[in-house]
């Protein structure tokens, strides 16, 4: 059994690049909300830079992108290379969207946590994220 934690579980869900398709990750943060965890959304059209510099401020335990534009190749090894420098290596970065099956091995071979494709149950999310940092991080 892991130890109670003494806030709650902190996530910053993002939207990165020129993708303008939010619905679904506007679904992930209020799932995750419903489930008792602190969500900052930083909307649409967000740098790997942003994200990271927002995650550190806030303090997240986890950064959750939401990618449909294609770039996942390019956007999640730039995260996590800023995440490195930020010295932030007990975040967890995690994600989805049209990701192809060979692309999430190797971004998970990165260090990149799961990545949810469209359909997942947000109850999955939302066990794998609080799992993740029950093991992972220390409060």
């Amino acid at each position: 059994m892991s130890k109670p934690f003494n806030r709650p579980i902190r996530v910053l869900v993002a939207k990165v690049g020129l993708d303008g398709h939010d619905r679904g990750a506007r679904i992930i943060a209020t799932s995750l909300r419903d489930a008792g965890m602190e969500v900052i959304y930083t909307g649409l059209r967000q740098t790997p830079e942003m994200v990271v510099n927002t995650a550190l401020q806030e303090d997240v335990d986890a950064i959750g992108v939401s990618i449909l534009s294609g770039a996942h190749m390019t956007v999640f090894p730039k995260i996590i290379n800023l995440v490195k420098e930020k010295g932030m290596d007990d975040v967890l970065i995690t994600g989805g969207g049209i990701i192809p099956q060979e692309d999430m091995a190797e971004l998970k071979k990165l260090g990149i946590g799961e990545l949810f494709p469209p359909g997942t149950h947000t109850k999955d999310i939302v066990k794998y994220i609080t799992e993740w940092v029950h093991q992972h991080r220390n409060f």
